[in-house]
């Protein structure tokens, strides 16, 4: 088994119009196992599930990293932390307050989730123990850098491990129909400066990217980013 690296934990939800994929993912190394994104309330078993068949317990971890605010990624945070308390929670300042619940929530979930995960909360006071911004180097998952890419949220950010060149993108781009796309327009309120803050990936050499939504792009990622970047919102 390798000592560090990333592995996907695909996610989902089934809904009238089909099933909604996510994909948090566990970035891990010898004494450090840090979940990325936490999936839609409710699904703490459906988590704990996935790091088994990886070989790994959701007791293991040691922290949760939140590439945004969410529902959809913070869903099953409250849980986690209360059932299996002392792990640290990492985030953005910016998307902080919305996390520890100081500020409403910039977005909500479909009606239909709602009515699911109503009975979970969604946040439960102060809960980030640390904040993380543009270019911190997260000794975790063999290392990882910080990179600020909002738009889609005000703290959103996407983490690059430079040892696998793997690139998780959380929100700032999707993947549908097996192509890499730019983030999801109807749910980005900033879409202009969520195109800008692509352009942030060209410093590295990316190989593989992970989207929440669409799971794993491999082959000329940073053509396909740089193409999308250019191209800007499509109206």
């Amino acid at each position: 088994m390798k000592k560090s690296g990333v592995i996907s934990l695909e996610l989902g939800i089934e809904l009238p119009q089909g099933m909604w994929t996510f994909t948090p993912s566990l970035l891990y190394s010898e004494d450090e196992f840090i979940l990325v994104d936490t999936g839609v309330a409710g699904m703490v078993q459906e988590v704990s599930s996935k790091l088994k068949e990886a070989g790994y317990s959701i007791e293991q971890l040691t922290g949760i990293l939140l590439t945004h605010q969410d529902p959809d990624h913070i869903g099953n945070l409250t849980e986690i932390i209360k059932t299996y308390p002392g792990k640290k929670v990492y985030a953005h300042a910016a998307d902080r307050p919305y996390i520890d619940g100081e500020l409403p929530l910039l977005k909500q979930m479909p009606p239909t989730v709602q009515l699911k995960t109503s009975h979970f909360p969604l946040v439960s006071g102060a809960v980030v123990t640390d904040t993380v911004e543009d270019g911190d180097e997260l000794a975790f998952g063999g290392g990882v850098i910080v990179i600020e890419t909002p738009g889609h949220t005000p703290g959103h950010i996407s983490l690059y491990q430079p040892a696998s060149k793997t690139l998780i993108a959380g929100d700032a781009m999707l993947i549908r129909g097996g192509q890499l796309q730019g983030p999801n327009p109807v749910q980005t309120p900033d879409l202009k400066q969520a195109y800008e803050s692509l352009s942030k990936f060209a410093a590295y050499d990316i190989e593989k990217i992970l989207c929440y939504h669409g799971g794993w792009y491999e082959g000329n990622v940073n053509e396909r980013i740089a193409e999308i970047a250019a191209a800007g919102p499509q109206e």
